[in-house]
């Protein structure tokens, strides 16, 4: 029996700090249905608090604590593991960190840092890996969609320092299933009982099932033509508006 649904955010309810089409009113409804909603994002270009005020902003019904975001859970695994982050991470980020301990960092904290990611930042990331320092990252997720057009996510600069310092990233946002689990637990719910609505086909449809979770790819944001076939147990439907009115509907 469904009773959660997960929303990724960008592509998905938004697009350019714009609603997309039915996106406001399809969570209105299900707000109102009995199901729990959840909004997850991988972006690390805003806050957990910036992410929630813009969504409210543009009308979606969304509290605090309902969005997941892959700096939360980074900041949250620094806290409890005592770390101090080298944080290459877009400036507008760096709230999100605020108050943690300062010094010599022992931790590479990785988002898309865009004009950060050059060649002296990512050296100074790769010495501290030499050293020890874990590497943590936000996701994999090799591109977003933004004015239209397609731009580098942190994903590949995460697979060139795994390279070139022979280390494994930690990845605390999609497509984790340690992410997934904590927005799943926090819930109070099953994977079987749970539904994952995303736009990318590998970081929020194929992930959200390989930890037991049905999914649903729609075909906006970053989608792009044949993703669904490399998720045949998925559903696919053009919006989220169509997916709640056949969820909806059909109860």
């Amino acid at each position: 029996m469904l009773k959660a649904v997960l929303l990724d955010i960008s592509g998905v309810l938004t697009e350019d700090g714009k609603a997309l089409p039915g996106a406001v009113e399809a969570v209105s409804r299900l707000a109102a249905s009995e199901l729990s909603l959840r909004f997850l994002t991988n972006t690390s270009r805003k806050t957990s608090a910036a992410v929630c005020e813009e969504l409210e902003r543009l009308g979606f019904a969304v509290t605090p604590a309902q969005v997941f975001t892959a700096p939360g859970a980074i900041r949250r695994h620094l806290e409890r593991h005592r770390l101090t982050p080298y944080l290459l991470v877009h400036e507008r980020l760096e709230p999100e960190f605020a108050g943690l301990p300062e010094g010599e960092p022992d931790a590479v904290v990785l988002g898309d840092a865009e004009q950060r990611l050059d060649y002296a930042h990512l050296d100074a990331a790769f010495r501290l890996l030499l050293e020890g320092a874990p590497l943590l990252a936000v996701g994999t997720n090799r591109y977003f969609r933004a004015k239209g057009s397609l731009h580098l996510d942190a994903g590949p600069f995460v697979r060139a320092l795994e390279y070139a310092a022979d280390v494994e990233a930690r990845i605390l946002g999609k497509p984790s299933a340690d992410f997934f689990h904590a927005v799943l637990d926090e819930a109070g719910v099953k994977p079987d009982e749970a539904l994952m609505v995303g736009d990318d086909v590998e970081c929020d449809v194929l992930a959200a099932q390989a930890v037991g979770l049905s999914a649903c790819l729609v075909r906006s944001g970053k989608y792009r033509p044949g993703d669904e076939e490399r998720a045949p147990e998925a559903r696919c439907e053009a919006s989220l508006e169509a997916l709640v009115e056949s969820l909806l509907d059909a109860s």
